[in-house]
């Protein structure tokens, strides 16, 4: 396909908890991004219930279409190609996803492109920042995913490090928890840390021998809990906002680390962050100070483009599409699909 010509891809996302549609024109321009959210419905049960999520995502699916279809001022004849979450996330809900794509590219007789979610979140920064190319190095933190990722060239990427155990949205998700503060975790914890101080507890920043580039979360969770015990056990008064802001700063402060220390080992000097928690504002200033002294570029999303979005998946979708990247109707959810798995 000629670059010059305007490619336009209707996306589709459902990988957990948002069911989400949006028309983005040659992998940068985006011309709508529906989202229908479920977190009210889930807050009720502390975490994402994957039975009730798929439920919605089977009563939204054809609505959200339609209006990201009817806000893009498009017709679904006009569509280049249709791009869709395949993995990874929970199974249930990416089938609704993967199966309405693949009835509307039969239908419409249009190239049907399977995304990799993560691949997705990382190439939300090219909507963001329209002279963002690679290479690059990008940060990669949402609810179940923590990555250090090189990005070599458009859909080409190396895992360099990952966690061990807990994705740190995950770790903010049971902390909060712990703390009484619910779910979503991420953004009430953010929110209470303002009111503390971040130096008030010491707790631990993981190290992984032989693996300096990958994390771990467990670590300063159960550290969490242990103090929260302790307390408890001693009839202490618990700092929620101490904790919080304790909590917040030292999984920050390894996020940062381990990026800059790959940046620098590695000779890259443009860094991108991707995911959920990339919409912290703790881990954009600590990223963004530390990049600062280095004369590194920053680049991140504005946060709806932090959390799950149909836009990203149509960037993705895009540079999958001049790849020469088709599905068929034998494309199914992969819950556990890799970066770099086609």
């Amino acid at each position: 396909m000629d670059k010059k010509k305007e490619c336009s891809i209707l996306a589709i996302e459902s990988s957990c908890d948002e069911t989400a549609a949006a028309v983005v024109v040659n992998g940068r321009r985006v011309l709508s991004n529906v989202i229908a959210s479920q977190i009210e419905i889930h807050q009720q049960y502390g975490g994402v219930v994957p039975e009730i999520a798929s439920r919605k995502h089977i009563e939204k699916i054809n609505q959200v279409i339609e209006e990201a279809l009817a806000k893009a001022g498009t017709s679904l004849q006009e569509i280049d190609a249709i791009g869709v979450t395949y993995g990874p996330g929970l199974v249930g809900a990416l089938l609704v996803g993967v199966s309405a794509a693949k009835a509307l590219a039969y239908a419409a007789k249009k190239p049907l492109i399977g995304v990799h979610h993560i691949e997705g979140h990382i190439s939300a920064n090219y909507i963001a920042h329209q002279e963002l190319e690679p290479p690059f190095l990008c940060l990669v933190v949402s609810g179940g995913h923590t990555h250090l990722v090189v990005v070599k060239e458009y859909g080409v990427y190396e895992i360099i490090g990952q966690t061990r155990d807990d994705a740190a949205g995950e770790a903010f998700d049971k902390v909060a928890r712990a703390i009484g503060l619910g779910y979503p975790g991420g953004p009430k914890i953010q929110r209470l840390a303002e009111e503390g101080n971040k130096t008030a507890i010491s707790f631990p920043r993981a190290k992984i021998e032989g693996a300096e580039y990958d994390f771990s979360f467990s670590g300063v969770k159960s550290a969490v809990l242990n103090y929260l015990n302790s307390c408890e056990m001693k009839q202490e008064e618990v700092n929620r906002a101490d904790v919080a802001a304790s909590f917040q700063e030292a999984v920050v402060e390894v996020l940062v680390e381990h990026t800059i220390r790959a940046a620098k080992r590695l000779g890259i000097r443009k860094i991108a962050m991707a995911g959920g928690v990339a919409s912290n504002a703790a881990l954009r200033a600590g990223m963004d100070l530390a990049c600062s002294r280095r004369g590194y570029q920053l680049y991140y999303p504005e946060p709806v483009l932090c959390t799950d979005n149909a836009a990203m998946i149509g960037a993705a979708a895009y540079y999958e599409y001049l790849r020469g990247v088709r599905h068929d109707s034998t494309l199914n959810a992969v819950p556990n699909l890799k970066i770099g798995e086609r």
